[in-house]
This record gives C-alpha cells, sequence and structure tokens, in this order.
C-alpha cells in the first residue's frame, strides 16, 4: 500500500482509511454469511425435536403418548433451554 504524508502534518493519506473500511465491511459480510452456513449445516446434523420424534421416543419406552402428554413433555423442554440460554 502507498503511503503518502501530507505536508506540514503526521495525518496519512485518505485512502487507508477507506481501504480499512471497505476491508471491516468485507470482514463483517463474511463473518455474518460464514455463520449463517455453519448455522444452517448445524441444524441439518442435529434438527431440533418435534413432536413425531418425541412421540416415537414414548412409543419405545413402552408409553401411551396422549396429546395432553406430548404437549407437556414439549412445554417443559422448551422451558428447560430457555433456562439454560439465560
Amino acid at each position: 500500500m502507498k503511503t503518502v504524508i501530507r505536508e506540514g502534518n503526521d495525518c496519512v493519506y485518505r485512502n487507508l482509511d477507506f481501504n480499512r473500511r471497505y476491508r471491516r465491511i468485507g470482514w463483517v459480510t463474511g463473518g455474518f454469511f460464514g455463520a449463517r452456513h455453519y448455522m444452517q449445516n448445524y441444524l441439518k446434523q442435529n434438527p431440533p425435536i418435534s413432536e413425531e420424534m418425541l412421540r416415537s421416543m414414548m412409543m419405545q419406552m413402552g408409553q401411551r403418548p396422549s396429546e395432553k402428554k406430548l404437549h407437556q413433555m414439549l412445554n417443559s423442554m422448551k422451558a428447560a433451554s430457555k433456562n439454560d440460554n439465560k
């Protein structure tokens, strides 16, 4: 990069500031798309638990899944995950 010092003071040429801004914008957009890609892959590999998955788990454990029980378990799991995030 070419640095030019103005006469009489120690300020560097303005183009360096613009280049830094563009680099920062590039890093921010790259970080955003990188994080988005990572989260999409993570959710593909580890999907959140749905009602069907919970129903099949209960049947495997030998329980009869009623709608009331399913919703209670889903709500308790949601509440537990909210408490973990805090």
